[in-house]
């Protein structure tokens, strides 16, 4: 396997070479990036040095080659958490009832939903806890026994998982496409007044209410969602984790306030906003979706999250990103490798209240 190389950046990134993140071997000198897209602009992998330096602020290349990292597999001696299984019908739901499709009906749907919850959770007490955005279908096998693993040897706090999955559907028009792709705090919203409610009543847990302790994951349309938590709600989630994030033009319906969907958080947002309290991982393979589209599409998956890393990086966020080589969009080969690291840097810093 080739190991992880420090990618260096025109807009910023020269790489502390003590940095040595869990999980992750870099080499003793960083690789220069591979050429941009000749459609794209060249954004933020250019392959020109900067004199800054911090290991919150750190861009990797990986591949073309991966290994599953070891966390995956269970290990012996090391206790195992427990996973609730639930469905959630759109008939019990006052924010998301159904995309209507006739007027005035709406199509209903169901929503599968796994809660991980710790072996060391002890009851009554107020538990860190993270959302990921298609958490069944696309991570309960794999995150329950990453985090029992890390738990146990205290890389990341004894936290609780929220595997939740969207409506179905995908893109414009789709219930999913609503849920993750709108750019406002409604999805937010959802998961603070219908689903933490329930899962705190039907399982005897206690979430935390601090900021700190919360934290977002999710892939693709996903990942916008979870950025979108953070960034709306920083008062309710500040750690943020996406793989091939769709921070491109995709909401539906439109909205004055964000013309763009998400391509406005490189574009516009981020840049002219103030620095929010968000620490934020990201990732984008080099044949995401719609690497080959020119920038005036608004929907090129490469040049967005490039973007994203450049727009984080000259607002001083704590950011690590991640350019996987030979992959693809959402690679499940990228994610079985990064995962445990990805989670270990996530949660660095933190510190129950």
């Amino acid at each position: 396997m080739k190991s992880l190389r420090l990618l260096t950046t025109a807009l910023a990134l020269a790489l502390c070479t003590a940095c040595n993140p869990p999980a992750f071997a870099a080499d003793a000198a960083p690789t220069p990036a591979p050429a941009p897209n000749k459609k794209a602009s060249p954004g933020p992998l250019a392959a020109r040095p900067s004199p800054a330096r911090t290991t919150d602020q750190v861009e990797f290349i990986i591949g073309p080659d991966y290994t599953y990292a070891p966390e995956l597999t269970p290990r012996d001696g090391v206790p195992r958490g427990t996973v609730h299984e639930f469905k959630m019908k759109s008939t019990e739901s006052k924010i998301y009832p159904g995309i209507a499709k006739t007027q005035p009906g709406t199509v209903p749907y169901e929503r599968a939903v796994a809660v991980y919850v710790p072996h060391q959770y002890v009851p009554g007490t107020p538990a860190p806890f993270i959302v990921a955005m298609d958490g069944v279908r696309a991570y309960g096998k794999i995150l329950p026994p990453i985090l029992d693993t890390l738990i146990h040897d205290r890389r990341v706090p004894a936290m609780i998982a929220i595997m939740i999955d969207s409506g179905g559907g995908d893109s414009k028009g789709s219930q999913r496409g609503l849920e993750y792709d709108t750019v406002s705090a409604t999805y937010t919203t959802f998961i603070e007044t219908e689903v933490l409610p329930r899962i705190a009543q039907d399982y005897r847990v206690t979430f935390t209410s601090d900021p700190e302790g919360r934290a977002t994951m999710g892939g693709s349309s996903g990942g916008a969602a979870a950025f979108t938590m953070g960034w709306f709600r920083p008062d309710l989630y500040r750690r943020i984790l996406t793989y091939s994030g769709t921070y491109v033009h995709q909401q539906s319906p439109e909205n004055p306030a964000s013309p763009h969907g998400a391509w406005e958080y490189h574009e516009h947002f981020i840049p002219q906003s103030e620095r929010k309290p968000l620490r934020v991982w990201l990732h984008v393979s080099e044949n995401d979706n719609g690497s080959k589209r020119d920038e005036a599409s608004l929907h090129n998956w490469v040049l967005a999250n490039q973007r994203m890393a450049a727009a984080l990086k000259a607002k001083g966020y704590p950011y690590r990103y991640v350019y996987a080589e030979a992959a693809g969009h959402t690679d499940g080969r990228v994610t079985r490798q990064t995962l445990p690291g990805a989670l270990e840097w996530l949660w660095q810093g933190y510190r129950a209240k």
